[in-house]
Parts: structure tokens; sequence; C-alpha cells
């Protein structure tokens, strides 16, 4: 495995494109403490880890994890919402991951009100 791209936003939180279990281990000993997965489960087909099994990854390594399914174009006022308690309420540093990081971020900037 190599490492994952990760973009950082805030001194608490970064973004990254699809993660796979094995990359849960990796995020522990970077310092995460905290994975949000913002992919709905099989959007990329049915070779997409599901979010159970990147969960049992993510426990297994020692991090707090959380789904929240959220659709590529549209971020609900409801999933915004949801991810800024998220932020509020998981240790940090958080890793939040979709497809490609792009939704993440954009989730990220809504619930924080940032540019």
């Amino acid at each position: 495995m190599s490492d994952p791209v990760v973009q950082q936003l805030s001194a608490e939180v970064c973004v990254a494109p699809q993660l796979e279990p094995a990359a849960m281990a990796w995020a522990a000993q970077q310092g995460f403490r905290s994975v949000i997965n913002n992919r709905p489960d099989f959007e990329g087909g049915p070779d997409q880890p599901t979010s159970a099994v990147i969960e049992a990854a993510a426990r297994a390594a020692g991090l707090q994890y959380a789904h929240l399914p959220v659709a590529p174009a549209v971020q609900t006022p409801e999933q915004i919402a949801e991810f800024a308690s998220l932020l509020a309420a998981l240790p940090k540093p958080i890793l939040a991951f979709c497809r490609t990081g792009t939704r993440s971020g954009k989730l990220f900037r809504a619930a924080t009100g940032t540019a």
C-alpha cells in the first residue's frame, strides 16, 4: 500500500481520496484519532470496500469511526449539520475521505463556514 494523499484543511482536519482498510493502520500511525467516511457503500462498484469493513479496520487500529454517506453532487443542510456535529464530537485530528476528497472538503467548508 502506498501512502494516501492527504490534504490538510485545518490544524485538526485532513481529507483524502478513497481509503482502503489497510490505510486505517497507516492513519493511526500518522497520529489521526478519528476517520469519517463520506462514501456511500458501493458508489464505486462492487470492488469498493464497505463501510463495515473499513470500520472494523479503523477500530482495530484504535481509531474512532463515523460513516456519513453523502452523494457527490449535493450536500444537504442535514448532512452538513451532521458533519459539523462529528467534527465537534470526534477525537482530533480527524481524517475524512470520499472518492477524491472533494466532497469531504466541501462538507468541511460548509460545516465550518470557511472558504
